[in-house]
């Protein structure tokens, strides 16, 4: 299994960008994909779920309303639309696989921070003038 994620880099506040995070070696439909972002000296954080089985999402309080999370099973591929930018949104963003079974775990927070089966290398974000 292999995820990759892209699409980040420098951007004014404000902004936007949008990330991508392709899957290959799994079965689409039988994993959730979720973006985590982690700021230098601060702990990893959940920031948006998607599955495609039944189209379900999930976002954090940071990324509501600001971010827009979906998917293409056409290419295997997650977006993470992020819009109105801000600075303390600069951080590393990493992509996540795990069973969709394992939803809840985002719903609940309950062992999110176990939840990750599969991981891509990490794409930096970084909101600045």
């Amino acid at each position: 299994v292999q995820l990759v994620e892209s699409g980040g880099g420098l951007v004014q506040p404000g902004g936007s960008l949008r990330l991508s995070c392709t899957a290959s070696g799994l079965t689409f439909d039988d994993y959730g994909i979720g973006w985590f972002r982690q700021a230098p000296g601060k702990e990893r954080e959940p920031v948006a779920y998607f599955q495609n089985s039944d189209k379900s999402t999930y976002y954090s309080d940071s990324a509501k309303g600001r971010f827009t999370i979906s998917g293409d099973s056409a290419k295997n591929t997650v977006y993470l639309q992020m819009s109105s930018l801000k600075p303390e949104d600069t951080a590393v963003y990493y992509c996540a696989a795990d069973h969709r079974a394992r939803f809840l775990a985002w719903v609940t927070g309950s062992r999110i921070r176990e939840w990750g089966l599969f991981w891509g290398q990490g794409t930096q974000v970084t909101v600045s003038s």
